[in-house]
């Protein structure tokens, strides 16, 4: 009797196996493409990972090119050229002793101006800040020249006390006419003379002082002027004045 209902073992095992064979061929298509993709990522970095190309022209005049800086134009400049034949940079070549040595000192020099700039504009930005106007510089210039002034009358002072004390010596002196004055009395006006000559050149210092200090005032003033007008901080160069001028050496105390 014959079963109908039933598929065969044999059927069975043959759909099992066509199955199998199915999933190994996708498995495998999944392989290669991953395969494929992978290649053409390492083909990918491997091209990126290509260097520069590099150009000149030789002693002799010949244009050579190659793909690393060149033995024969060591000496001259040298083009390295991106992939697409655009200029990327320029090579010099290496530098003798004395180049060396020229090219320092123009870089010494350039940073020496550099820093004599910044310092030139933060000087007119301090001057700006400190005589907003020609009054406020007015009044520092005064205040500058009054304490030499000052000193002046001190020592003007001194040469009058002198000038009195001299006087009794004098007459004293006028009593022993035609005789040696007494030890005590020629030390006295000795003294009494070295002093009042040390008081003049005092004095003389001073008024010098004052010169000197209007000169500058009045260069700062022409500077202030410019900078008043507009004139970019530290465009132009002059003397500077100390906030506080000192009066000349061996001025008389206060």
């Amino acid at each position: 009797m014959i079963n109908t209902g039933a598929v065969p073992a044999s059927g069975k095992e043959r759909d099992n196996k066509l199955r199998k064979f199915a999933q190994v061929i996708v498995v495998s298509a999944g392989l290669a493409g991953m395969a494929v993709a992978g290649g053409a990522l390492a083909a990918d970095t491997n091209t990126s990972g290509v260097g520069g190309i590099y150009t000149c022209t030789d002693s002799t005049g010949k244009r050579l090119r190659s793909d690393r800086p060149i033995r024969e134009c060591m000496d001259r400049e040298q083009r390295e050229l991106n992939r697409d034949g655009s200029q990327k940079r320029l090579v010099q070549p290496p530098m003798t002793a004395d180049e060396r040595a020229r090219y320092e000192e123009v870089q010494r020099r350039q940073q020496v101006e550099q820093a004599a700039r910044q310092d030139a504009i933060k000087r007119d930005r301090n001057l700006l800040a400190r005589f907003p106007n020609e009054d406020a510089h007015n009044k520092a210039r005064e205040a500058a020249l009054d304490d030499v002034r000052n000193s002046i009358k001190v020592l003007e002072g001194r040469l009058d006390n002198l000038a009195k004390e001299r006087k009794p010596l004098h007459d004293e002196a006028e009593f022993y006419k035609g005789r040696a004055l007494p030890f005590k009395l020629r030390s006295q006006l000795e003294n009494n003379q070295v002093s009042a000559e040390a008081q003049e050149t005092l004095i003389q210092n001073q008024r010098a002082e004052l010169a000197r200090i209007n000169g500058l005032y009045d260069s700062e003033l022409a500077h202030l002027r410019k900078l008043w007008a507009g004139a970019p901080a530290g465009s132009a160069e002059f003397t500077p004045v100390p906030k506080n001028a000192a009066p000349a050496a061996g001025s008389a105390p206060r």
